[in-house]
Formats: C-alpha cells, structure tokens, sequence
C-alpha cells in the first residue's frame, strides 16, 4: 500500500515511518520539509496528486515544546487550523484513499470511570480549550463523514514528547514546579509514541471507521503518577497547592487539567484492531 503521512517528522510520525516501511508499505513522507504545506490548499494538491497514495494518516500539529495553560487557546491556534483546514485540504486532495487522522483521547466530558467512544467531548470545557476542543470536533467530523477513522490518542509519551528526556513535563518535575493540584483527582491515560504508531498500521490492515481510543491499560489519577514519575527521575516530591491558588497561576484550563480530565477505555482498540499496548503502564514504562 502508498501510505503518505502527513506530519511524517512528529512524534508518532518518526515511530511511524519505519514501522510502515518495514511491514512493506510505500511510504511518502509530508511535511514542510518535504513540500506538503498543508493550509495551502494548491499546494496540498499537488503534493498529493504527485503521492497519489492509497492512505493517508493525518498526523499534523504545531504543539510548541512548552505549552502556558493561561495562552493554550492561541498557542495551539495553528495546530487547530491544521486539525480543520489541512484535513479539509487532505480530504480533498485524496477522496479515493483510507484516511486515518490523530485526535484526543483526554477532552472527554468528565465523569466517572474511564471514557469509552461513546461518551462526548467535553461540552463546556474551560474558555481556554474552547476552541481547541471546537476544532477536534471539526476533524471528527471530516473524517468520519468521509469514513475515515480517528485514532484518539492520550498524553503521548516517549522521547520528543513532554514527558521525555529534556520535555517540559520532565523539567517541569525535576524543577519542582509541577505541583499536584487541590486533590489530584484528574484521570490520565497515556500512550507511548509506539504504541501510537502500531495502532496505525494495525488499522491500515483493518477496514474500521468512526473512532477509537488508543491508549494504555492503566488510567492514573495525577497524584498517582505524579510522585511516581518524580522519583524515578530523582527530582523533588510534588508539592500540594489549592485549586484556588492554583488558578491564580495557570486559569481554568491549567487547573482543570490537573483536577477534571477523565480517563479513557481501549476496549474497542484492542478488539477491533487486534492491537495491545507494548507498554500497559505509564509507571513501567522505560523508552
């Protein structure tokens, strides 16, 4: 199969890559590297036209390495543009293909227990996720009206990522900046940049449209791997703030985050894709 993968040198596109290629696939890497502009409508169709694949996943964002809660909605501004416009323009230019696209499996409506699927996205977040959440709802959208499939993806983690080697969820706890928030009670699934890109080309093989979470076996509170993650790097053990002076400092979004995010299920992945997360636990994972 021609797979062109459109963010090919993110995260998950840098474990996606090789693993296409050595399971046999044709791969044509995008990015602005390569001549894939993708808000530029002309030019997304030529790139694709010249591709012409036979799937495409959508792996486009802009995340800056160091994220303010306080300015989330305008410093994700343009990978909200690429979540709508660019997969608008990659529908487009390819109709005929299998297109796969990367959403969230953490903007789900709080409440109890791990999210599946059919829970919504969070109606009414903090006014700095607003829009943020507006444009996933937009690429969900796209693509399963085209019967493309989102694969909702938790906090990424593995080298490059925030909670990598030099990333700023790793400076932050090392720094002893990142306190556990009121009573740390927000529910984080994670998924490992492999693990993403398994689920990728586990879902090439496979004609499943709609969405999916793809993320471990293992939700965790913040105050459960908050620590943890603290005494593995050898940093200082968390401090506890109240959520009310904590809004001082980060605004709505910044303590929801740390006090309301829930959880997600990946039952569906494992069944419908035949997939299983190499690493169950954010607490044991190594890479």
């Amino acid at each position: 199969m021609r797979v062109l993968v459109a963010g090919a040198t993110g995260v998950i596109g840098r474990r996606l890559v090789p693993l296409l290629e050595a399971v046999g696939h044709d791969v044509v890497a995008g990015s602005r590297a390569t001549g894939l502009q993708a808000l530029d409508r002309d030019c997304t169709a030529r790139f694709v036209r010249e591709a012409a694949p036979d799937a495409v996943v959508n792996l486009l964002t802009a995340i800056p390495h160091t994220i303010s809660p306080r300015r989330f909605a305008k410093e994700i501004a343009l990978t909200t543009r690429l979540r709508t416009e660019g997969t608008r323009n990659l529908l487009e230019a390819a109709p005929g293909a299998r297109h796969i696209g990367q959403g969230l499996a953490y903007a789900y409506e709080p409440g109890e227990g791990p999210a599946d699927e059919d829970t919504p996205l969070w109606p009414d977040p903090p006014a700095q996720f607003r829009s943020a959440r507006a444009g996933l709802a937009e690429l969900e959208r796209l693509l399963t009206e085209a019967g493309g499939l989102v694969l909702r993806f938790g906090h990424l983690t593995g080298p490059g990522t925030a909670y990598g080697t030099g990333g700023s969820t790793t400076r932050a706890v090392l720094a002893g900046k990142m306190p556990i928030v009121g009573e740390g009670r927000a529910v984080f699934s994670f998924t490992s940049t492999h693990d993403a890109a398994t689920a990728i080309v586990a879902a090439l093989d496979r004609d499943v449209r709609g969405v999916l979470n793809v993320v471990d076996d293992t939700p965790l509170m913040v105050r459960e791997w908050l620590p943890a993650l603290a005494a593995r790097l050898g940093a200082p053990e968390p401090k506890h703030v109240p959520a009310a002076l904590a809004r001082l400092a980060a605004g709505g979004w910044g303590v929801a985050f740390m006090t309301r995010l829930r959880g997600a299920d990946n039952t569906r992945a494992r069944l419908w894709l035949n997939w299983r997360p190499r690493y169950a636990s954010f607490l044991r994972e190594t890479a």
